[in-house]
């Protein structure tokens, strides 16, 4: 069916057509329109799945984690301090190999209070062992959901998927988008069959101690994982596209590539509004591009050494910052590159705090950078730089009158 709806209400369609089972979350701003559509749908007899109001976000992931380790078709969804505050777990989910999917409404990180979009929520989870896609619409949203469980639960793979979407961008506007109903998705996605499950009946003890004679193959299992993903998104792209006629699937996403001298490299919303960025700069005669990354991990450092071969400069921008360092994607994009591909390449800070960011200053950023005249790193929607120097001319001004 097509609908007209939220891109959080859209998700909770998308997570009935997979046959969820059982839903464990605890609400948070702004993802708590996930939950609540879940839950709506359940009451009203709508979705065959067990709700579990809990009383935290650890509790959660830990509900989430447990119901999959019994055989069940897990979910839940979450977003900034509540992803933080379910950090233990999570690296208890993927050390177990819980094949679960959740999503999480990209949000920043306080101090100060913010209930709008950046992706420091889900960079700082990284290294958690989690498979991180980053979606750009609401249509490519509602698919990630059903081929995430056909990624998540192949056997090679068996690692949890976190969708990450961006707070109000995508969450709360509305977009029509075409939601599979469940006959159709049971055909593209098979009942979960998991290699081992918990049965008080036949107790055992799983993910408990480890010694270190056997420690570092279980981390390195969690690796191969990530790397079978590679191949593993692709196949479940592939056959939706088969039953479905839409291809929301690679690593990467390009867009205006073939011919393009300057790129831009964003992830999620940001890379949409630079396809309008684009466009307006092929109409002034500059050749530029679009590469999306879609999936953070596993990283697609082949994609991206194919593709950015032979360019004349690449514009990294970021949504987050790595204190002391730089943007996290660009970060990762120059070690990719780095002995491999030769290109001029700037990281542009935008966004934070769910700033508006728009085409013309996408635009701007690029013309700068195909100019030389941005900073490796460059805060591109920020006044700090002036008012750090407007304050430190007062200060210098009052301590002249201090000393006469």
């Amino acid at each position: 069916m097509r609908v007209l709806e939220t891109g959080n209400h859209l998700i909770a369609l998308a997570a009935r057509a997979v046959g969820v089972e059982v839903v464990p979350a605890y609400p948070i701003t702004p993802q708590t329109q996930i939950i609540e559509k879940v839950a709506d749908l359940i009451a009203e007899g709508e979705m065959d799945a067990e709700y579990i109001p809990v009383e935290s976000e650890h509790s959660a992931c830990a509900a989430l984690v447990g119901a999959s380790l019994t055989g069940a078709r897990a979910f839940s969804a979450t977003s900034s301090h509540g992803l933080a505050y379910m950090h233990e777990v999570l690296h208890y989910a993927a050390g177990i190999r819980a094949p679960v999917v959740m999503a999480n409404v990209n949000r920043a990180l306080g101090p100060g209070w913010n209930i709008w979009c950046d992706h420091q929520d889900s960079i700082s989870q990284r290294d958690t062992g989690w498979l991180q896609v980053y979606v750009a619409s609401h249509q490519e949203a509602v698919d990630t959901v059903v081929q995430g469980y056909r990624i998540t639960e192949d056997h090679a793979v068996l690692l949890p998927m976190m969708l990450n979407m961006d707070a109000i961008v995508l969450s709360h506007t509305y977009m029509d988008a075409e939601v599979p109903d469940a006959d159709e998705v049971s055909r593209y996605l098979p009942p979960y069959r998991p290699l081992w499950k918990l049965d008080p009946r036949l107790p055992v003890t799983h993910g408990s101690v480890i010694f270190p004679s056997d420690f570092s193959e279980t981390r390195q299992s969690m690796q191969e994982g990530q790397e079978n993903a590679r191949v593993v998104v692709r196949r479940a792209a592939s056959e939706f596209k088969e039953m479905f006629g839409r291809w929301h699937g690679d690593l990467v996403e390009g867009y205006r590539l073939d011919d393009a001298e300057h790129v831009i490299m964003a992830m999620g919303s940001l890379a949409a509004e630079s396809r309008v960025a684009v466009d307006r700069l092929r109409e002034d005669g500059l050749k530029a591009g679009v590469l999306r990354v879609r999936f953070f991990r596993p990283f697609p450092f082949e994609e991206l050494r194919e593709l950015c071969e032979g360019r004349k400069d690449l514009l990294v921008i970021d949504r987050d910052f790595s204190y002391g360092m730089e943007g996290a994607l660009f970060t990762e994009v120059k070690s990719a590159l780095f002995g491999h591909v030769s290109v001029p390449m700037k990281n542009v800070i935008v966004g934070l705090g769910g700033r508006d960011v728009t085409y013309e200053l996408i635009g701007e950023m690029v013309l700068k950078a195909a100019r030389g005249e941005l900073d490796e790193v460059t805060w591109g929607d920020s006044h700090v730089t002036d008012a750090h120097r407007i304050t430190m001319e007062c200060i210098d001004e009052f301590k002249k009158i201090l000393d006469n």
